[in-house]
């Protein structure tokens, strides 16, 4: 993890002040706010502010005053019902605002969630920090041969030496190109007084995926619960997946209730078809079920009868 002076000092700087308030406070998200987890090589999640706590999504839902009028036992159950009814529109009265540092291939994947707020670092302004991520040796990968989005078996040996070097002087020889277009130093230093130097909106395409960029990303309870939902699966990118594991971790700080309902309706449960759940009756009811006989392809088959912990 990487934090420049500058944010250091402004971290030590904000956890050093207090305001007095009447809105919602939850203790324990106050507790790591403005705090950087790290993330990757040199990524992190940093939870900026934040506005209401499980009490608003229910305050939301019963068009009530203010906190007292039910037990914290029923309060729990009524976010439950809400998350797993799909009733959503109480949980986009809580809001989240994160500064994450992330490589800006992961960034290009995660701006396809157009339900936030975000403003990225721009290179249009400043010059970029040379910084890679240069995965670790056990996420080396080959190419899964039956998912086009995914990863096979781990690269070994001389081959994983050999990707790890290229991934490496690649990064390197674009950044030292970079600065030579630019005619500048990462700290401003002309290079050579001689010449002008390229504009640093052109210069910036000259450098790799993997270079880091910087956000601030603010986003609604329901629509953060959705990109969760995606990235915090086991079947989501490594490099975006660990983002969403730090900021579940968050979740379970500012949110509790509603993350202990996220955790059993969403990423715990299953979904059936139409389909599926004719087939999970007819089991249920003792037949033996011929999957051509199903109307379900050969991979939804695959699918529900893993999901049952049935052999295929």
């Amino acid at each position: 993890m990487s934090l420049t002076p500058e944010q250091k000092q402004e971290i030590e700087a904000l956890k050093g002040q207090t305001q007095a308030t009447r809105r919602a406070v939850v203790p324990a998200l106050e507790e790591i706010l403005y705090d950087a987890i790290p993330v990757l090589d040199h990524g992190f999640v940093r939870v900026i502010d934040y506005m209401g706590d499980d009490a608003a999504i229910v305050q939301a839902a019963r068009v009530s005053y203010g906190k007292g009028t039910k037990q914290l036992r029923e309060d729990r159950g009524l976010i439950r019902y809400l998350l797993r009814h799909r009733h959503t529109t109480p949980f986009e009265m809580c809001e989240i605002k994160y500064h994450v540092k992330l490589p800006i291939f992961v960034a290009r994947q995660w701006i396809r969630h157009r339900t936030a707020n975000v403003n990225e670092y721009s290179a249009r302004y400043s010059i970029l920090d040379k910084e890679f991520y240069v995965p670790p040796r056990e996420q080396l990968a080959a190419q899964s041969a039956s998912n086009r989005q995914g990863r096979g078996d781990v690269l070994e040996g001389a081959e994983a030496e050999e990707t790890l070097r290229i991934l490496r002087e690649d990064a390197e020889r674009c950044y030292a190109d970079y600065q030579m277009l630019l005619n500048e130093t990462s700290d401003g230093q002309t290079i050579d007084p001689n010449r002008q130097g390229l504009a640093r909106e052109l210069a910036r395409m000259n450098l790799t995926l993997n270079l880091y960029t910087q956000w601030y990303w603010k986003v609604n309870l329901h629509n953060l619960l959705h990109f969760l939902s995606l990235r915090a699966d086991p079947h989501a990118q490594y490099e975006i997946r660990v983002y969403a594991e730090a900021m579940l971790e968050t979740l379970k700080r500012w949110v509790p209730a509603s993350y202990e309902a996220f955790e059993d309706y969403v990423v715990g449960a299953v979904t059936f078809s139409r389909g599926a759940l004719d087939v999970v009756q007819r089991l249920l009811a003792g037949e033996t079920v011929d999957p051509a006989d199903t109307g379900l392809s050969p991979r939804e088959w695959r699918e529900l009868m893993q999901t049952l912990g049935r052999e295929v």
